[in-house]
């Protein structure tokens, strides 16, 4: 896959899908908390189908052509642990906060927008690195399949974080403007992502579990935990499931 391939797709996974999201906000006052709740698990459903049907996987059959095969599972594990460490650690070590949750990380006296974003792009690196890393696998249709599900999450989720950045004092075009930055730091996740594999193809089988292991921990703290309150959970498991079957559905017509 050329260069320009790569950028264009981490930019329409990231950056424009986002802001595809993010437009509405400049024309609606307001955004109804349940119908984005269902946008937002029916994202983390298609997410979860593409770190365990489509990351993991090719992580290791990418790490079976490298190690030995007694080594292949257990360091494909290790590296999908540790990343979702380096997310955890973190999520815990900067200041950010969460549309419900609210304040994380430790630390004061940031506007809420800066933390806003802050919360975001602390989960949309890993997401962006979930689709470059790809680039390198031997599997043609990894790339797309995860793709097409990071762009999926990121349309719903863009047009919520704009909305909150408006709830909390931000001007319409400012909300857009900043829900558009978060996309951009997806995009930059992922080229991260690909010039990484790039420059050493033998970092790709960790890089791909690495990823599954950041894009998993995000989904379990960050996208669940906000889609189960307010009563909400039954809702947004029905929705999940919903994300789920439909990611792996479309897995199953990619292999075709």
């Amino acid at each position: 896959m050329g260069f320009w391939s790569v950028v264009w797709i981490v930019f329409a996974s990231g950056t424009l899908a986002t802001t595809l999201g993010a437009a509405p906000v400049l024309l609606l006052k307001s955004l109804n908390p349940r119908v984005a709740n269902h946008f937002l698990a029916i994202a983390a459903g298609v997410m979860l189908a593409a770190s365990v049907y489509g990351l993991l996987p090719a992580a290791l059959d990418e790490a079976a052509r490298n190690v030995s095969p007694g080594w292949a599972t257990p360091l494909t594990l290790l590296a999908l642990a540790i990343g979702a460490w380096t997310i955890a650690w973190t999520n815990r070590h900067v200041p950010h906060v969460h549309e419900f949750k609210g304040q994380d990380g430790g630390g004061s006296g940031r506007s809420m927008s800066v933390l806003l974003v802050t919360a975001i792009a602390l989960h949309n690196l890993p997401e962006g690195l979930s689709v470059g890393v790809t680039i390198g696998a031997q599997d043609e249709t990894l790339t797309p399949r995860i793709a097409t599900a990071i762009a999926a999450q990121n349309i719903p989720e863009g047009l919520v974080v704009a909305m909150a950045m408006m709830a909390s004092g931000v001007g319409r075009v400012r909300a857009f403007g900043l829900g558009v930055l978060t996309g951009l730091i997806e995009t930059a996740g992922g080229l991260l992502g690909a010039a990484a594999v790039g420059a050493a193809a033998g970092l790709l089988p960790w890089a791909l579990a690495f990823a599954a292991g950041a894009m998993l921990y995000v989904i379990s703290e960050e996208v669940i935990p906000e889609t189960h309150r307010h009563g909400m959970s039954g809702g947004a498991t029905a929705s999940l499931l919903t994300g789920f079957a439909a990611m792996v559905w479309f897995d199953s017509l990619m292999a075709f």
